[in-house]
């Protein structure tokens, strides 16, 4: 069961009050202390979940809505101001308890390096995991400014845990030359290719638990301006809900959303689009109630 030291707030649509009947629980990250250019990724996951009510609990494209699925808003997880090492521990642990349970956690970032204690829990309960990341960036430097935890080496520290053949890389647009070259020699690197190359790797992946990481940043910031580290060039809304729904069929264990960074979002459109990705997540991974 999920234990103490998280804080609840605004919950998002449709959510459930029953921890103990939902398949899929929510679950905030607001780590905000690696970030390399603009900082406030800590305010995402409340943001995100004040838009949320814009939105239908309908979607058209499943035919599916919210309240036919059970799913719990846990709240953020507390975390110490300035504490690293501590904060990815709580992350862990939290994930940890939540798969457990028997559920999906899908967490809302924060910066991008929730993604190592997360796939850390999952790796330790999923042995043949696999790891799907969808960024603008590679994040697979070995040090960032004499620092080995940072959200730009997140990728080489979950290679570390899961093996570089079990990480996939999509809609990479942008690193230094050492990273490409560590991309193309040690995982299943395909720089700016996202759906044909996760339909050619699909059916490899058949049955295998998988673990999802998607930094908004992989869409353009025509699409996502609100984010720390945007880079022209990406794709469009579209594209990432399709990659939702061919993964759907797929045994997908777990989720983040990150990089989301609500005071470069103009007009809230990255929030809402990250709320709208949230939804189809929900109606693609959770359960029927």
């Amino acid at each position: 069961m999920l234990g103490e030291g998280l804080e609840k707030g605004g919950a998002f649509m449709g959510s459930a009050g029953d921890y103990g009947q939902s398949s899929l629980v929510l679950l905030g990250a607001p780590l905000d202390l690696t970030v390399s250019f603009r900082p406030g990724t800590r305010f995402a996951p409340a943001w995100i979940r004040q838009v949320s009510v814009a939105l239908e609990e309908y979607s058209p494209a499943l035919e599916r809505e919210l309240s036919e699925y059970a799913y719990y808003d846990a709240g953020d997880i507390i975390l110490p101001p300035g504490n690293l090492r501590e904060s990815l521990g709580r992350i862990n642990a939290a994930v940890a308890s939540i798969l457990a349970d028997g559920k999906f956690p899908l967490l809302l970032g924060g910066e991008h390096l929730v993604t190592l204690p997360a796939v850390e829990a999952a790796a330790g309960r999923y042995p043949e995991l696999a790891v799907l990341h969808f960024d603008a960036h590679a994040d697979l430097r070995e040090e960032y400014l004499g620092e080995r935890l940072s959200h730009a080496t997140v990728m080489r520290r979950v290679v570390e845990v899961v093996g570089g053949d079990n990480v996939f890389q999509f809609g990479i647009r942008s690193g230094t030359r050492e990273e490409f070259s560590f991309g193309r020699s040690s995982t299943h690197f395909y720089p700016g290719e996202i759906l044909p190359a996760l339909a050619g790797v699909t059916g490899r992946l058949e049955g295998r638990p998988l673990y999802v990481t998607l930094d908004i940043d992989v869409l353009d910031p025509a699409f996502a301006p609100g984010t720390g580290t945007p880079e022209p060039g990406g794709c469009t809304p579209r594209e990432i809900f399709q990659v939702l729904y061919l993964l759907a069929g797929c045994r997908v264990v777990g989720m983040d959303l990150v990089e989301v960074c609500p005071a470069c979002d103009p007009g809230e459109r990255t929030s809402l689009l990250a709320a709208k990705i949230v939804r189809e997540a929900i109606l693609c991974f959770g359960r029927g109630s």
